[in-house]
């Protein structure tokens, strides 16, 4: 599914901003996620409302995402400059079952006599669901009060304060359009992270345009994309109706591209705004592990083959990943990365018996 390019913008503004729900997964990384809350405040949009989903952490994010919200801990960072004048930020908070269920009136009545920047509703999980299913769960509140645009945003972001303002636009002004991610650049280099996406299911390949490319004036306007970036985009609400939310199996990393495979094969378009920037801090879920980075890898390429592959893609695919592992084998043999090899036959066996979550605990068993 290779992405057709250049849609034409429309800049008229709509005459109704429409209330995007924004949904940020924490799991253990409140430093991250109060930077990102700190940039969100700063947000032109005049319409939007921030969820914070943590993922059953273990460090005290909750109570420092509350500190934050009462003005008690300030942001140090190079793209956002701390505002105490913005604090307190009315925090109101559920457990899953009632945010899945859609809130109270009476806690949603509270909550609406906040304007945007001074507002969070934060939702415990009580675990670790995964990257998929933690989203999910605001996703599901954000449905179940109404709101007609929505999508994620990774908590190692910072936004720029125009970024919801231009992708809502575009959105509004493109009604074949159905999703649209910013463009994302990477937060130490300012080199180019998503600029777009291509899925290749016959080859087991898929992956970002313009990956580690200098961030030029050749990455502007709004192009069509193969599938649109999990850290970060607003899609209308009747594309989660239509296909569902993100798919469970895949725990991290890989359901943004089974997101986007399910939305075109469904007909639908999405596209990236390469004139919306936020900046991403790559890698910050698992730092250095690059046994972890293997083992996500195979598994859910091996996943996305079988579970979204059709017919012939599906034969090629498999055959193809099969016949790369060769090469991929002796050159890590080469390397002395035996570490990598195990990575990756963990993951063959793991996803033979149909276990598709959590790397610790499925290497433990």
């Amino acid at each position: 599914m290779e992405p057709s390019y250049d849609v034409q913008a429309q800049d008229q503004e709509p005459k109704v901003w429409p209330k995007v729900a924004i949904v940020v997964l924490n799991w253990n990384g409140w430093q991250d996620t109060i930077e990102c809350l700190e940039s969100l405040q700063k947000l032109t949009y005049p319409n939007y409302q921030v969820i914070v989903v943590d993922n059953g952490s273990t460090d005290g994010s909750v109570e420092k995402i509350k500190e934050w919200a009462r003005g008690e801990i300030p942001v140090k960072s190079r793209f956002v400059s701390y505002d105490p004048e913005t604090k307190p930020v009315y925090c109101l908070e559920y457990d899953r079952a009632t945010a899945e269920a859609g809130g109270t009136a009476e806690e949603e009545a509270k909550l609406e006599q906040f304007p945007s920047d001074r507002r969070v509703v934060l939702i415990r999980t009580g675990q670790n669901l995964g990257f998929a299913a933690g989203n999910n769960v605001g996703f599901r509140y954000a449905v179940k009060r109404g709101y007609r645009t929505l999508g994620p945003l990774n908590n190692d972001v910072s936004v720029t304060p125009n970024y919801l303002t231009q992708v809502v636009q575009a959105l509004e002004n493109q009604p074949m359009l159905m999703a649209i991610s910013p463009k994302i650049l990477k937060y130490d280099q300012i080199s180019i992270f998503y600029g777009g996406g291509w899925i290749r299911m016959w080859q087991a390949r898929w992956g970002y345009i313009g990956y580690n490319s200098k961030d030029t004036n050749q990455w502007t306007g709004i192009r069509e994309t193969g599938f649109v970036s999990g850290a970060c985009f607003v899609a209308r609400a009747d594309l989660f109706r239509t296909i569902g939310f993100f798919d469970e199996d895949f725990f991290f990393s890989n359901e943004e591209m089974a997101f986007g495979y399910k939305a075109r094969s469904h007909g639908f378009r999405m596209a990236v705004d390469l004139d919306a920037v936020i900046y991403h801090r790559e890698g910050s879920s698992y730092g250095d592990d690059d046994s972890f980075r293997r083992y996500y890898s195979a598994k859910y390429r091996l996943l996305m083959i079988k579970k979204y592959g059709k017919g012939f893609e599906k034969l090629l695919g498999f055959s193809l990943w099969a016949l790369t592992r060769v090469a991929k084998f002796a050159a890590w043999a080469l390397q002395k990365k035996s570490y990598l090899m195990k990575a990756e036959i963990q993951a063959i066996m793991d996803a033979s018996k149909g276990r598709f979550g959590d790397y610790d605990r499925e290497r433990s068993n």
